[in-house]
């Protein structure tokens, strides 16, 4: 298990984020500046109202310190390559999720630390683990923002080389995210049975709730149809794996995976479930 927290995890994580980079170009950063609305409607949703709808889930339902701190660390998360695979199966703007995955989780290195700090203190009191802002913000630069801009320079440098190992990347991705979420199932087996009556319900409403305060804000403030579906889809799919990683940069537990880790294990995989009517919805729609 040692093994899993201090090599597997932030290496899969780093792996999965140098697979988002490779897939990246600097026009994709570009594009922010060409389309501001969408792309401010959806940074917006993801860094400010997603924590906020995600606290108040966590208060309504009642949830225990640790299993807070671990929906609120899911929160602090962004989409990831899983959104922009779902933002092209909903037939959405796949250019406007790229940009925002690609921005937002450049920003991640400035926001989650701080946020991250915040909701131990906020939720655990006293018996909060010491949290190092620098530290974690650290953490997060090598194992999330480094992959990404490493990503980047290799596309741009050596685009027929990034094109080929893409794919390769993307599947190797997932198949360390599996082995992740069940290694964080398996390791907190009671936990997760304890806490499974609030512990599901609470994700189910939260991912359908997060993608739909997506939509409807994105069509309130008009929005072309594929941009709000996607700003839905980004709204609502959020990358469990740094979740699970962050979970355990702060719990520092020696062994296995902390009960934080939970939220991002279950919901890593009751999203998919959760967004099925909806991409069936966009496809059709």
């Amino acid at each position: 298990m040692d093994i899993l927290l201090n090599v597997v995890l932030p290496l899969s994580l780093a792996i999965i984020m140098l697979s988002l980079g490779v897939g990246l170009t600097f026009a994709d950063f570009a594009r922010v500046l060409r389309t501001p609305k969408a792309f401010a409607i959806g940074a917006t949703a993801q860094i400010i109202l997603l924590p906020v709808v995600t606290y108040a889930i966590v208060v309504t339902f009642g949830l225990g310190p640790e299993i807070a701190v671990g929906f609120m660390l899911l929160s602090f998360c962004p989409g990831g390559v899983t959104s922009n695979m779902i933002a092209r199966l909903s037939k959405g703007d796949v250019a406007l999720s790229v940009s925002l995955t690609a921005v937002v989780s450049l920003l991640s290195i400035l926001t989650v630390p701080i946020l991250a700090a915040w909701s131990v203190v906020h939720f655990m009191g006293d018996a909060a683990p010491d949290v190092s802002v620098t530290g974690l913000a650290i953490s997060v630069f090598i194992i999330v923002t480094l992959p990404v801009l490493i990503g980047v320079l290799i596309r741009h440098f050596a685009a027929n080389f990034a094109i080929r190992i893409e794919p390769f990347l993307s599947r190797l991705a997932t198949l360390l995210f599996i082995i992740i979420v069940v290694a964080a199932l398996a390791a907190n087996w009671d936990v997760f049975t304890a806490n499974l009556g609030t512990l599901g319900p609470a994700l189910i409403v939260l991912n359908a709730v997060l993608l739909l305060i997506g939509l409807g804000l994105a069509l309130a403030l008009a929005l072309p149809w594929d941009q709000a579906k996607t700003i839905s889809v980004e709204t609502g799919i959020q990358n469990a794996t740094l979740g699970i990683t962050l979970a355990a940069l702060i719990s520092g537990q020696a062994e296995g995976l902390s009960a934080m880790a939970l939220p991002s294990g279950v919901y890593g995989i009751l999203m998919y479930i959760v967004a099925a009517p909806f991409v069936a919805w966009f496809r059709r729609a």
